[in-house]
């Protein structure tokens, strides 16, 4: 720990002050909602960190996605190798809404081209990621979170208060 870490703020501006020295120190956040409490804690916390340094880096944001939705495919039963067969075995499972569907590879492909140097064929120049893909993956995540795990808490939930008032009804529960 350094002498200006052991100063309070004011001080710290004032040594820095007279010392000729500035740094400006920008808020790390996100424009994105909180993670709804029914994602687990492991998926929230890559969701969170890709949302953090998207503003630094699509590049390492669409790459914690792209963690982010192999984390989420283990957690329901999608395990091969490589990601690629995972999200295949998804799609063959035919189990998400069709504009899930339609897009949930693009965290794949986004996530290559952050993790390995891939060349454009005809200008070889390294593909990046932009911000704007980076973004789609966070929102293809959010459709996810909704998917797994919240419209199915939410399901049940409602399945519960239905059964509570059957039972006072001498009901029995619903199937």
């Amino acid at each position: 720990m350094n002498q200006l870490d052991q100063l309070s703020v004011g001080e710290q501006h004032t040594t820095i002050q007279r010392l000729g020295r500035w740094r400006q120190v920008l808020p790390v956040g996100s424009n994105r909602g909180p993670v709804p409490p029914e994602v687990p804690k492991a998926i929230a916390a890559d969701y969170v960190e890709a949302c953090r340094v998207l503003p630094t880096s699509a590049k390492a944001s669409a790459a914690l996605s792209r963690r982010c939705l192999q984390t989420m495919l283990h957690a329901h039963g999608y395990k091969d190798r490589d990601l690629a067969k995972e999200i295949q075995q998804l799609l063959n499972a035919n189990v998400l809404p069709q504009h899930i569907q339609e897009t949930v590879d693009a965290i794949r492909n986004f996530g290559n081209f952050s993790a390995h140097p891939i060349n454009d064929k005809t200008s070889l120049q390294v593909i990046d990621v932009d911000p704007e893909e980076a973004e789609w993956c966070l929102e293809i995540l959010e459709a996810l979170f909704d998917h797994f795990y919240v419209g199915p808490e939410k399901a049940k939930a409602r399945k519960a208060a239905l059964n509570k008032k059957l039972a006072a009804a001498g009901k029995p529960p619903s199937k």
